[in-house]
């Protein structure tokens, strides 16, 4: 008779791994993946052999409720591999018992039965291996699960560039960095719409609430005209416009980097209501969808269980959308007007890389920045973020803040309208979007002739740029555009085409 010696499943999987179990509910939530989604494939082999870097980077990009998760993803790991050679184990003795069956006479009988005959002592034998076997995939399978859930809560390494703590690096300014010359009477955006009859808060609050707004007039011009201005300007160096969505599954925004809630507990997104899954059928509901709190969610996930041509890369696209955030928090300077709202108008650009190209992607898409910054004639500073700015999903974030004279209280009057991130293969591995490399020819001779040849694959880098913040940078335009003497704001020449030829918005006559 063949003998079982491994540990029996019926043990708990705290003495099988040698691990503690806890009831894992990560701080940042995970979403729960329905069978729809794209399956990850998570570099869990890169966190095991650098638990410390990992660690690290959770200290540094403040993620401390994530810093011990590089080492029990090692621990569990260990356990994972103690169970898979169980699982050898018992998959060789069942191979035995199955080659002795095939020789050996069985009962006529109800099959197992008879344990007196070498027969039914073996079916017996096969009958328990099968069921030890299954209860060491139950185990297995929940380690997998563990271990991919303390994975993806893991934000991305840092860059080298990028500085550790709070405070950021200051790389340039475009145009003159100068605050010399400005009004003391600098009016606030808020004062200088209202007065020109283009923007209406009250009347948002009645309909949407606070954090809404109206754009009226050569308001709703502006938009438009910053939002050709931005696409105009991305497709003359090669992006290609595409028109997102604005809802989004939410485990397609889980798998880019963005949570209903930031490492605060603060609400971030707009969560949409689904059918849930109905008791008396065995089936999921509806999976839970989102408002979309940046076209990079819809752009990223728009290749998801996707394989791209390396000849392809790298792939640029653009595209115009409205974008949704929660952004709870207390009423302030930040808050007040264009500045912090929930919805609003943003042009984004997005794109697939191969990894050492991606250096060369994300100046162009700085470039790209600075140029329409720059036609509008702000003034902005350039800065390098630091890693405690740094979404979940960015190595390195440049981040353009242009100038606005109601804000001279705070930040010395800076504030952020562009952001560029470099997202390595972050999102990719969580969406399943690989490239293909090309072919390579076999190390073995299968069959004679020529040598077999294999595809090779890999998860492109993914790059995200603001072409235009539409709000904010109305609001930095009214606040800069302002002639104070003669009351009125001053049209950027490059928007005046699509404004119908406007050069300066004026009082409504009455």
């Amino acid at each position: 008779m063949v003998s079982w010696n491994g540990p029996s499943c019926h043990h708990s999987l705290a003495r099988v791994t040698g691990i503690a179990r806890r009831s894992f509910q990560s701080t940042v939530p995970v979403w729960k993946r329905p069978s729809i989604a794209p399956k990850p494939a998570l570099n869990t082999r890169h966190i095991r052999e650098n638990p410390d870097l990992y660690k690290q980077t959770c200290i540094d990009r403040n993620y401390r409720d994530q810093q011990d998760n590089p080492q029990e993803i090692v621990q569990l790991s260990k356990g994972l591999n103690h169970l898979q050679r169980n699982a050898r184990d018992l998959r060789q003795l069942r191979n035995i018992v199955r080659t002795k069956l095939a020789s050996t006479p069985i009962p006529d009988h109800v099959p197992g039965t008879d344990t007196d005959s070498q027969g039914g002592r073996l079916l017996a034998e096969a009958k328990q291996l099968k069921e030890e076997f299954g209860k060491v995939e139950v185990q297995e399978d929940d380690l997998r699960e563990r271990i991919e859930a303390l994975a993806k809560d893991l934000p991305n390494l840092t860059s080298t560039e990028t500085p550790i703590g709070r405070e950021p690096r200051v790389l340039g300014y475009i145009s003159d960095s100068s605050n010399a010359g400005l009004s003391s009477l600098a009016r606030n955006h808020t004062y200088i719409g209202r007065q020109f009859d283009i923007l209406d808060f009250e009347a948002a609050g009645t309909t949407s609430g606070w954090g809404w707004y109206f754009l009226k007039n050569e308001g709703a011009l502006l938009e438009q005209a910053l939002v050709q201005y931005a696409l105009s300007v991305a497709m003359k160096h090669g992006f290609s416009m595409v028109t997102p969505p604005s809802m989004v599954y939410s485990h397609i925004a889980g798998a880019c980097g963005f949570q209903p809630r930031d490492q605060g507990g603060e609400q971030q997104s707009y969560v949409i209501a689904q059918e849930q899954r109905r008791a008396s059928l065995d089936q999921e509901g509806k999976p839970e969808m989102a408002m979309a709190g940046t076209a990079e969610i819809l752009f990223a996930g728009m290749k998801a269980n996707t394989t791209l041509e390396a000849r392809h890369l790298p792939l640029k696209v653009v595209g115009a959308s409205r974008c949704y955030r929660a952004e709870a928090g207390a009423r302030g300077l930040d808050t007040k007007g264009l500045y912090r709202v929930h919805e609003f108008t943003k042009v984004e650009m997005f794109a697939w890389t191969l990894k050492d190209e991606e250096q060369v992607v994300f100046d162009a898409m700085l470039a790209v920045q600075k140029e329409i910054l720059s036609g509008l004639g702000l003034r902005c500073r350039i800065l390098e973020m630091p890693s405690t700015d740094l979404g979940a999903s960015a190595v390195r974030k440049i981040d353009i803040e242009a100038f606005f004279p109601s804000r001279r209280l705070k930040n010395e009057g800076w504030g952020e309208v562009t952001s560029t991130s470099i997202c390595t293969d972050y999102q990719t591995r969580r969406l399943n979007t690989r490239v293909k490399l090309g072919t390579a020819k076999a190390e073995k001779e299968i069959t004679p002739g020529p040598k077999a040849t294999i595809q090779s694959s890999d998860f492109p880098s993914t790059i995200n740029g603001t072409a235009m913040a539409v709000p904010r940078v109305i609001a930095a335009l009214l606040e800069n555009g302002w002639n104070e003497k003669d009351d009125y704001v001053q049209v950027p020449e490059v928007l005046q085409y699509w404004m119908h030829g406007k050069i300066q918005i004026k009082k409504k006559a009455t």
